[in-house]
């Protein structure tokens, strides 16, 4: 009786082992899973369309469609300007927590940057140097009614160029 035992045990345990070859041990000798791609992270500047005071222009946006201004009393490229009062009617446009660099999308042909804000609210854009903002009275996407308000408020076309 034992002898039948055996012979059907060896079969089944070479078996066992030879599958077990094939599909790699659980000692960790199967082979390595190619790394997974990157992914590409999501542009959070966009070039849009708008109509601004009643013309059709090129503009910068947010990823939702927001309008971003630039003020023109930001005269340095190391120093955001609108704070207090001033950012509380234009508020900055910072990156979301954890993300450390603005990404364009197709037609922001100038360099985005980033200043850290002086009241703490993290990491605000540039583009060609010019701190960004959005307008309070802003409420939809394509929105423009901060466009020239007090003559130093302006929305932003890709063509803008650096401060001088």
């Amino acid at each position: 009786m034992f002898r039948w035992m055996w012979k059907a045990a060896v079969p089944a345990a070479v078996v066992a082992l030879l599958t077990l070859a094939a599909c790699g041990s659980p000692s960790g000798t199967a082979s390595t899973p190619s790394p997974s791609p990157s992914p590409t992270p999501s542009p959070n500047v966009l070039a849009k369309s708008q109509t601004v005071a009643g013309q059709s222009i090129v503009i910068l946006t947010d990823d939702k469609g927001m309008t971003l201004y630039l003020w023109k009393k930001d005269s340095s490229t190391t120093k955001v300007n609108c704070i207090g009062g001033c950012a509380a009617v234009w508020p900055p446009f910072v990156l979301p927590s954890g993300v450390t660099k603005p990404v364009g999308g197709t037609g922001v042909n100038g360099t985005l940057g980033t200043l850290t804000n002086p009241e703490g609210k993290g990491l605000q854009v540039t583009y060609n140097g010019w701190p960004l903002y959005y307008y309070v009275k802003d409420k939809a996407a394509g929105d423009t009614t901060g466009q020239g308000v007090g003559g130093n408020w302006f929305v932003v076309p890709p063509s803008q160029v650096q401060n001088t």
